[in-house]
């Protein structure tokens, strides 16, 4: 899936944020907020959020939920090895998180379909649950991209709370 062509896009991607890590970070007259320290935010392919489900008893535990990928470790009791969400982990399960579904069909990004209460619900979910209890520590590459491997003009990293471009590229 991830050929030469996505590979270099993905390059000139990072070359395109890196460049824009020099510009300033606030307007006239603000002042500039303080850096909320935590890992780097990456780029995840589906193979490697896969290698973050919970299965290692080492490794941290990750979810994508609306393209942002989580550190969920914090809540091994619920997403780790033979807990109740572990179906959600290692993956994009934005369609499940709407839905409320553990059902192996809804564990995807895909949300065509959906209903708007889902939407809602989805959206309330990942602003109320995900955004205000978990680290963001990167976003899948079919957030940033869309799939012809052109770049996607809806992503804003500066949503995220902690987001600050020259800190995280």
């Amino acid at each position: 899936m991830a050929g030469p062509r996505l590979g270099r896009r993905l390059a000139a991607l990072a070359l395109a944020l890196a460049l824009a890590a020099g510009l300033p970070a606030t307007g006239a007259g603000q002042a500039p907020r303080p850096a909320e320290r935590g890992p780097p935010v990456r780029l995840f392919t589906e193979e490697e959020l896969a290698r973050y489900g919970g299965e290692e008893e080492d490794q941290p535990i990750y979810m994508a939920v609306k393209g942002v990928v989580f550190d969920v470790t914090s809540g091994k009791e619920f997403y780790g090895r033979g807990a109740p969400y572990n179906a959600l982990t290692g993956k994009d399960s934005t369609r499940g998180v709407a839905k409320m579904s553990l059902d192996p069909a809804d564990l995807t990004h895909d949300t065509t379909g959906l209903t708007a209460e889902e939407l809602e619900s989805l959206d309330d979910v990942f602003t109320r649950v995900y955004k205000a209890k978990y680290p963001i520590v990167g976003y899948t590459a079919r957030r940033i991209l869309n799939e012809d491997g052109s770049p996607n003009l809806d992503f804003k990293p500066e949503d995220q709370p902690h987001f600050d471009i020259k800190d995280e590229f």
